[in-house]
């Protein structure tokens, strides 16, 4: 006696409708996920420039460069996005774009107006004003700012090396060092207190020219974040759920 077995089945594919909603909540996951890394990336990569700024001896500089991230996806086609995060300079300052140029891509940099530029030395404080208006020392903010009848007014010189110097006469400096200290006496001509009488003090030096080479290499800073981008979309993914 013989038996035949069969099997049989209809296999039915979901409706049209449910394939969208599938493909649709994927991609919001995806784009959820997206958002989330480029802002990791947009504060990593900020750090991690303000960090190399810092170590370079540039101190805050680097708190010039800011950043920023996309809080939405940019849609490119039926499926297609992109998020990106962007990093910017948050001065307008000439100066401090110049010292950012220059220490990120080097600079020579020569006088503006006349033969010599004038270079702060210790004794003499490094910025003057306040608020917005601080601003470098200058031989031109040395007699604007009144330091000239506060401490002293700035007699050229020569140095050993021919170049120019600004220098004040029977000032007081302090015993302990401390930069941009300079005062002038009493008026019985005595040093102020914690200070000692100086005949000569130097308060500018005279350069031609000066190069600054570059320090800080932004591009290769931002090409690691880069490698760490694929992780953090993992991760973030992970969080969504299946």
């Amino acid at each position: 006696m013989a038996t035949n077995a069969m099997f049989s089945a209809d296999l039915k594919m979901p409706t049209p409708g449910l394939i969208d909603d599938y493909r649709r909540n994927v991609r919001q996951k995806f784009e959820r996920a997206a958002v989330r890394t480029v802002d990791t990336i947009s504060r990593r990569g900020k750090s991690a420039i303000r960090q190399r700024f810092a170590s370079a001896g540039l101190g805050r500089l680097g708190n010039a460069i800011g950043s920023s991230a996309d809080e939405q996806v940019v849609r490119r086609g039926s499926d297609g996005f992109s998020a990106s995060a962007q990093f910017f300079t948050r001065s307008r300052s000439e100066r401090t774009l110049g010292a950012l140029a220059a220490y990120t891509q080097g600079a020579d940099i020569a006088p503006r107006r006349g033969r010599w530029l004038w270079i702060p030395t210790d004794n003499a404080r490094r910025l003057v004003g306040k608020g917005a208006n601080r601003r470098r020392l200058t031989p031109a903010l040395w007699r604007d700012g009144g330091l000239d009848k506060k401490v002293g007014s700035l007699i050229l010189l020569k140095s050993v090396n021919g170049h120019p110097i600004l220098a004040v006469e029977n000032v007081g400096v302090d015993l302990s060092g401390r930069k941009g200290s300079a005062k002038s006496l009493t008026k019985r001509g005595a040093p102020r207190k914690h200070q000692v009488r100086r005949d000569l003090v130097v308060m500018f030096v005279g350069i031609p020219r000066t190069a600054r080479a570059a320090r800080v290499n932004i591009t290769e800073i931002l090409n690691q974040v880069r490698t760490e981008i694929p992780a953090i979309f993992e991760s973030e993914l992970a969080k969504e759920g299946r």
